[in-house]
């Protein structure tokens, strides 16, 4: 009867340790996978769009000033600024581009930000006039390197 006792013993103390070789031969073979599998794996290579120079600059323009500040200013053809803000600025570019040589929905919208403003404050004035059916809208990049 004691002889039982010990073997009952022995049985539970083999169970309360961890076999490691199972174990290390999962690892084993992921380390082959991922080792293998690696080289195989092309970084996402994303392409950005090119400033190209237009053909023909067009007779007459609307440019959307940013400033640093982020108040909004409009101007046609060079002229002196007037200072709009972001409620009234699809109306004022209607009666610009109305008022332009050449006039109509035809007359190009370019928006000029400083380098300083947020990315936020150019989408909202994108926004604002594509949401009022302002045709051809533009940014204005700088040519170069700089």
């Amino acid at each position: 009867m004691p002889h039982v006792a010990m073997r009952g013993h022995r049985g539970r103390r083999s169970m309360n340790e961890i076999n490691m070789v199972p174990f290390i031969d999962v690892m084993l073979v992921l380390l082959i996978i991922f080792m293998v599998t690696a080289p195989l794996i092309t970084t996402g290579v994303v392409d950005l769009p090119s400033v190209g120079k237009s053909q023909q600059r067009p007779t007459s323009v609307i440019e959307v000033v940013v400033a640093a500040d982020g108040k909004l200013r409009l101007r046609l053809d060079q002229q002196e600024p007037t200072a709009v803000a972001l409620a009234q600025l699809a109306a004022r570019v209607r009666e610009k581009q109305a008022a332009a040589p050449g006039g109509g929905a035809e007359v190009p919208v370019v928006i000029s930000a400083d380098r300083n403003v947020r990315y936020e404050n150019v989408v909202r004035v994108m926004d604002t006039l594509q949401r009022a059916g302002v045709q051809r809208v533009g940014l204005s990049v700088k040519q170069g390197s700089n």
